[in-house]
């Protein structure tokens, strides 16, 4: 009986799980992702380019390029809630100390410590998802915990406009602060590993004490098999490094990295570049473009969530949905570069489309990517993954921003997208024909 209940209270616990993970990755992410709508604050108060814009977001992207694999690593061996518990600190506590950054150049170093904080709460928060549900609701789980970026960035987008309006920008970066530090005691405060997985109380080896007659055998002994031993780490740390890099090479990987790279550009393209596009290119407010920028944020959230259902039930699998993504995306960037493109009527339902597809790939893929690694190696190959992605997420920002200052056109930009992410599509497409994806 006991056993019984002991099951179910696992099974209704793991729905608390999944809602403090999407609570902690909105809180982690909700500056960040708040960037773009108060874009046209920071360009007229620090009078910033669009690429300066731009790497603001990059910025807080730069160390998760390696902190995701160390995060990734951290937990394979602790446990969830103090890793991402941590990290959520790490970016309270830089928002906080950004609060009172004189200008861009302390901005910027702001969000490096950011990006480290940040680093843990990707990887940690679809480990701790991917840990409680099986295989059959994983996808579904996994969308929703995916939402919390959207999510978070909704949220940004109705609120922080209104407090850089009226407080100045610098009261934006403590509002950050203070969200993430409520993601970080959340989380820490309600995770729990599960039962099935919980460490069970560390045994202490018998002990003997060895007789005065064995004391000199015993110390050479003991120097030998540390000798032993230290050897045997490293040839272990070698081999583990040696097995986890091999996965790049494994087609699953390849076909992760194509796809990713390409989508998590275009959602960097909507993020940094849509309130300016309506602002510049369709003439509405500040305001009504934070607005729009918040309703294709909100379809995302509803796209990680139906799309990551989907992959539960869809017989075709979950990277087939992922392609899906990517051919609604280029569609609609297609729309967007047309003069339809430069009017509001046409432009915001393209954006809230881009919101629903160019967000909504992540809950399906990232349990494509749990379910492809080994067993033991969750956590590595989502870090591996996400910090591949991370490569996109630095240079895409700028390198749009750039693009649009060089030749005072949004369509460049959006054009450079849609060729990236066809080109994905292509070739994962053919070696989906293949049987070598």
């Amino acid at each position: 009986m006991s056993v019984g209940r002991s099951a179910a209270d696992a099974a209704g616990y793991r729905w608390i799980v999944l809602g403090i993970a999407t609570f902690a990755q909105a809180a982690s992410g909700f500056f960040v992702q708040g960037i773009g709508a108060i874009g046209i604050f920071l360009q007229r108060d620090l009078g910033l380019s669009t690429a300066q814009l731009g790497l603001l977001l990059s910025a807080a992207q730069f160390v998760p390029l390696v902190g995701l694999l160390v995060a990734g690593v951290l937990l394979d061996r602790y446990n969830e809630r103090w890793v991402v518990g941590v990290g959520a600190c790490v970016v309270a506590a830089g928002l906080t100390l950004g609060s009172t950054a004189p200008g861009y150049a302390s901005l910027l170093v702001v969000l490096l410590v950011v990006g480290a904080g940040y680093s843990s709460a990707q990887p940690g928060g679809s480990k701790s998802v991917a840990s409680w549900f099986d295989a059959s609701r994983r996808g579904f789980a996994m969308g929703i915990r995916q939402a919390g970026l959207p999510l978070g960035g909704a949220l940004a987008a109705a609120v922080l406009p209104l407090l850089a309006q009226t407080y100045g920008w610098r009261a934006t970066l403590l509002a950050g602060g203070l969200v993430a530090l409520l993601g970080a005691v959340v989380f820490m405060t309600f995770y729990r590993t599960p039962p099935a997985n919980a460490p069970g109380p560390a045994s202490e080896p018998t002990r003997t004490s060895p007789t005065p007659a064995a004391d000199h055998g015993a110390a050479r002994g003991a120097s030998s098999r540390r000798a032993r031993r230290d050897a045997g780490v490293a040839d272990s740390v070698r081999s583990q490094v040696g097995g986890r890099l091999r996965m790049l090479r494994e087609p699953a990987m390849r076909k992760i990295m194509l796809s990713g790279t390409s989508l998590i550009s275009v959602q960097s393209g909507v993020l940094v570049l849509t309130v300016l596009h309506l602002h510049d290119a369709t003439k509405l407010s500040a305001g009504s473009a934070a607005l729009v920028l918040l309703a294709a944020q909100g379809a995302g959230v509803a796209g990680r969530i139906c799309l990551a259902a989907w992959s539960d039930r869809g017989r075709s699998g979950r990277y087939a949905i992922v392609m899906t993504c990517m051919v609604a995306v280029i569609a609609g960037m297609a729309a967007l570069m047309t003069p339809a493109g430069q009017t509001p009527a046409a432009a915001i339902p393209l954006f809230i489309w881009l919101g629903f597809f160019g967000y909504g790939w992540y809950g399906p893929w990232v349990a494509y990517v749990a379910e492809s690694a080994p067993p033991d190696k969750t956590g590595f190959a989502l870090g591996l993954a996400m910090a591949v992605n991370q490569i996109a997420v630095i240079l895409a920002p700028p390198a749009l921003g750039l693009l649009k200052d060089l030749t005072h056109s949004f369509t460049p930009a959006w054009g450079l997208l849609s060729v990236m992410t066809a080109m994905a599509l292509t070739v994962t497409a053919r070696g989906r024909r293949h049987g070598s994806a």
